[in-house]
């Protein structure tokens, strides 16, 4: 014979008597025991096995419906979350957009404001300068028109003042009706002559009384050149 042979056939040797050995085991009687004890409870114990949690059926089903019910509701919530989120940060931009609106009004009135108090200040600076330059104007022609006595001539017109003080009216008045008109054309008043400001000068310094006398004995015979005196010696001032 050759060796596969053989080993096949110990080998079903082997498991023939692997099998006559296992069915006499489980096919022998059972040792005698009490009269007393019963024999369902024995079988029960010999043949009694740990149970083992049995999986229901579906149950795979129901793990993965709970599953998804979590991650559902999981972003449900993250949903909400994020729409809460969302809902602020418009609400923030509302706000700041909304304070910025006021603060661009209040920097535009204080701008309009400042505007408005420029054109007045222009207005008023024109104003002024207007003012200032007519000021200036009567200024200059009251400088134009007033007869000023310097220091070193008023000593002299004293002199003569008093001198004419003495003299009777008539003759005063005559004196300064000469002074006072025209070289060129005497029957003329010239208000513009040196002689016309001399003779305001000595009235200016008469006295008081001789001065009201001269010139109500002029308005009788030349009331121009009364007038003209006058108004005249309203215009004299005293150098320093």
């Amino acid at each position: 014979m050759s060796k596969k042979l053989i080993i096949i056939t110990a080998s079903a040797g082997l498991v023939s008597f692997a099998g006559a050995f296992a069915l006499g085991w489980f096919t022998a009687p059972s040792p005698p025991g009490d009269p007393g004890e019963s024999i369902q409870p024995e079988i029960v114990s010999v043949g009694a096995v740990p149970e083992m949690p049995l999986p229901v059926a579906g149950t795979a089903g129901v793990i993965g419906s709970a599953s998804d019910s979590e991650r559902k509701a999981m972003t449900e919530k993250q949903l909400r979350n994020l729409v809460f989120e969302v809902r602020e940060k418009v609400q923030e931009y509302d706000d700041k957009l909304q304070n910025l609106t006021v603060r661009e009004q209040r920097l535009q009135r204080t701008q309009d404001t400042l505007k408005a108090d420029i054109q007045n200040l222009n207005n008023l600076r024109i104003e002024l300068a207007t003012s200032v330059a007519d000021i200036k104007s009567e200024r200059d022609k009251l400088l134009k028109t007033r007869l000023e006595v310097a220091q070193t001539e008023k000593g002299n017109l004293v002199l003569i003042a008093a001198t004419y003080d003495k003299m009777d009216t008539s003759s005063a008045s005559k004196i300064l009706v000469s002074m006072c008109t025209s070289q060129t054309q005497p029957d003329k008043i010239d208000s513009q002559s040196r002689g016309f400001d001399e003779a305001v000068k000595i009235l200016y310094y008469m006295t008081e009384r001789t001065t009201a006398k001269l010139l109500a004995e002029l308005a009788t015979a030349e009331p121009k050149l009364a007038a003209f005196l006058t108004q005249r010696l309203k215009q004299i001032v005293e150098g320093k």
